[in-house]
């Protein structure tokens, strides 16, 4: 890896191969999400999976968040149990080769309150376009305002806390950042992640996250970013 964190052949692989393994993890825990099961048995889960299909361990704690824990973008899981009509919000990632992947998604677990939908379709759409914006030589700056302003425009600005993105690579975060204050510029062959979310107090939060090589058009997760109701 070079000082820009531009990435090799070879290290682009592994960690698709990375992302690959979280991809087929987080299709084996949406058949683990039933009434009554807690964020850290589902953590626990996550663990063990990525690490029975190859992967040496995860790239960071895993974050899963029930309903209300959703609110918290860090939240660490508890012995909260899965009820009908919370979102849950799962941020995880494996290592291959000393390599990192890092993926996010937030599900229905039943029917969910209109209010958290639009929240959903909010970041949704927010996500998409901040993705779209990721190219070669564009302003770091420049992707964090495509989904920081749209998601101002719809009345949430308060509620999105964090960057729009970050690096990837032997480290979960690393150069460049993707947020208001950088003065980063994309290059390609950089991995980077987009990853808005709104987090409201007491209700809940949405996360929708992709790593995506700079200069390519598709992430690396096969997984659609559309709202899955289980």
């Amino acid at each position: 890896m070079q000082n820009n964190f531009v990435k090799s052949e070879e290290e682009t692989a592994l960690m698709r191969r990375a992302a690959d393994i979280i991809d087929d993890v987080f299709d084996y825990v949406l058949g683990e999400l039933r009434e009554g099961v807690t964020e850290k048995q589902i953590a626990d889960a996550i663990f063990a999976k990525a690490v029975e299909l190859g992967a040496s361990g995860v790239s960071f704690d895993t974050i899963v968040a029930f309903g209300a824990g959703g609110a918290e973008p860090h939240h660490v899981p508890t012995d909260t149990p899965l009820e009908k009509g919370m979102f849950v919000t799962i941020d995880m990632g494996a290592v291959v080769g000393g390599y990192c992947s890092d993926f996010t998604r937030t599900v229905a677990f039943g029917e969910v309150g209109e209010e958290m939908r639009h929240v959903y379709d909010v970041v949704y759409k927010a996500q998409k376009d901040a993705l779209k914006a990721v190219s070669d030589g564009v302003a770091c700056k420049a992707v964090d305002a495509v989904a920081r302003d749209y998601i101002a425009e719809c009345g949430f600005g308060e509620y999105y806390v964090h960057g729009t993105g970050h690096g990837v690579g032997t480290l979960i975060h690393e150069s460049p950042t993707l947020n208001s204050r950088s003065e980063e510029i994309l290059m390609r062959g950089q991995v980077v992640t987009v990853e808005p979310g709104i987090y409201l107090p007491s209700k809940g939060g949405v996360r929708i996250e992709d790593m995506i090589e700079v200069g390519q058009d598709k992430p690396f997760s096969r997984h659609s970013t559309e709202l899955i109701v289980l």
